[in-house]
């Protein structure tokens, strides 16, 4: 292949290979799930401002020491159900997780995230000064008081400090230089956080002891929220892999920096994956198997196996390449909304650029046959990068699909998803010049972020609409 856009046009349809105990696909969760999961959360939240008022919220204005302490409480308690509705998001609930997707599931909890944070500073703030209006005290001697001497708040001045290490490293900048296996450690400590809160709340909140109702609401809240963590993020995965006993079986180098590990295990056929989903991984080889790595299925489940591939980019998946077979595999998954289940048009369009082809080789797999019912656009920098692409040819043939292969390095001046020769065409022009029908069709994208970007923006200025559009970022 050459720099610029070049084709492998149709072949004859060769008979895939044939296999065993295929697995039932499960049936995708309806986008509605989304409006009602939101509208549950926007409920919680009112729910809370209506406690706060039914407590006499409203009538506590008499000084500006009561009216800094009473906003201080409203802060509090809006930051404390945030808290929760953030850990919530974040819980792996199917339901939740397969109407959201995990792009976007990742972009409300950091807005729910950094805006509990705030609130919880204001809350601290504001009762501070408030209290310190009707002492002689001061700000500083006040908060060192109520840590000191409050029930709770030693603990809650703990969870305060966790929180603020975890919106710390956050921070676009911050989290640039972690690498995902230390900046997925420290996230953890949000529940911590969260947990360290609590006794300060119920011992110290009049708002948590107001009434039944509000007493039995915050209980009710914090011991949902634990049990679906404990649920959803400890105990079905560790259900599923002592059920599947997931082991490695073969360790393939596809190119001196990709690999693929194929696992095998019992039972595959009942594991509720679908081609184009990802696993969290653990491979539990020694040092570094206590951190899980998310990678995409690279292959349609089939019942017997399942394939990841992964680019050596850090520590996590550099050591892919070595694994030896027998490794014992832990997972969690699937996750992500990149699969068939989520098609809205009967044709498909799949953009893939360097790694994020994996994820799509798999979709390819698991689309229906037919003349352009799909075409596969993969974007590399060069033609050393493309991986998997005897595979991806045979696929293409075997389901009638066409693959566009676009070579070429990025302009450094320009922001596109097209290499700098093809520079003289628009985005969404050269889109529409590989796809003249895309509109009519659903686009799945993976890649990273700023190139996605790129992509989705060119899709839509060719007409496709929001909820034709499906992608999954490689980042974190």
């Amino acid at each position: 292949m050459s720099a610029g856009v070049v084709t492998e046009p149709h072949g004859i349809p060769v008979p895939s290979p044939a296999r065993a105990a295929l697995p039932r696909l499960p049936r995708p969760v309806p986008l509605w799930w989304r409006d009602v999961s939101g509208a549950l959360a926007w409920g919680l939240v009112l729910f809370v401002v209506g406690l706060w008022v039914a407590g006499g919220g409203l009538t506590a204005f008499g000084t500006t020491g009561d009216a800094m302490t009473t906003l201080g409480r409203l802060a509090g308690l809006l930051s404390s159900v945030l808290i929760l509705i953030q850990v919530l998001l974040m819980a792996r609930i199917p339901m939740v997780e397969q109407a959201w997707g995990q792009d976007e599931l990742a972009r409300v909890h950091r807005v729910v995230g950094f805006t509990s944070f705030s609130l919880m500073l204001a809350h601290i703030g504001l009762v501070i000064v408030g209290y310190a209006a009707g002492t002689s005290l001061g700000v500083v001697g006040t908060f060192v008081d109520q840590v000191l001497h409050s029930p709770g708040m030693l603990l809650a001045l703990a969870g305060t400090v966790a929180l603020v290490m975890v919106v710390a490293t956050s921070i676009r900048k911050a989290r640039a230089r972690l690498r995902y296996e230390s900046w997925h450690l420290l996230h953890l400590y949000a529940y911590l956080g969260a947990g360290l809160a609590l006794p300060h709340q119920l011992w110290t909140g009049q708002d948590f002891r107001s009434s039944a109702v509000a007493t039995v609401f915050w209980w009710g809240l914090y011991a949902a929220t634990l049990a679906a963590v404990l649920v959803f993020r400890l105990a079905l995965p560790a259900v599923r892999s002592a059920r599947h006993r997931l082991v490695v079986a073969d360790v393939v180098a596809e190119s001196p920096t990709v690999t693929s590990v194929v696992i095998t295990g019992r039972a595959l056929e009942r594991l509720p994956a679908r081609a184009g989903q990802f696993f969290q991984w653990r491979f539990l080889d020694g040092p570094g198997s206590s951190r899980a790595k998310p990678f995409s299925l690279s292959a349609a489940p089939d019942g017997r196996s399942l394939r990841l591939t992964g680019e050596a980019v850090g520590p996590g998946s550099g050591r892919l390449r070595s694994l030896r077979p027998g490794t014992k595999v832990l997972l969690e998954g699937p996750y992500g909304r990149l699969h068939a289940g989520t098609k809205v048009r009967q044709r498909s369009v799949l953009i893939g650029a360097g790694i994020g082809i994996t994820p799509l080789r798999a979709l390819l797999e698991e689309l229906p046959a037919g003349p352009d019912e799909t075409v596969l656009i993969y974007r590399v920098g060069s033609t050393e990068d493309i991986v998997l692409a005897d595979e991806l040819v045979e696929l293409a043939r075997s389901k009638g699909a066409r693959v566009v292969a676009v070579v070429g390095h990025r302009a450094p001046d320009r922001d596109s998803w097209l290499p700098a020769q093809l520079g003289h065409l628009g985005d969404a022009e050269a889109l529409l010049r590989i796809v003249p029908d895309v509109a009519q069709r659903d686009v799945f994208v993976c890649g990273n972020p700023a190139w996605m970007r790129s992509v989705m923006g060119a899709a839509r200025a060719a007409g496709v609409p929001e909820q034709a559009l499906h992608s999954e970022r490689f980042s974190y």
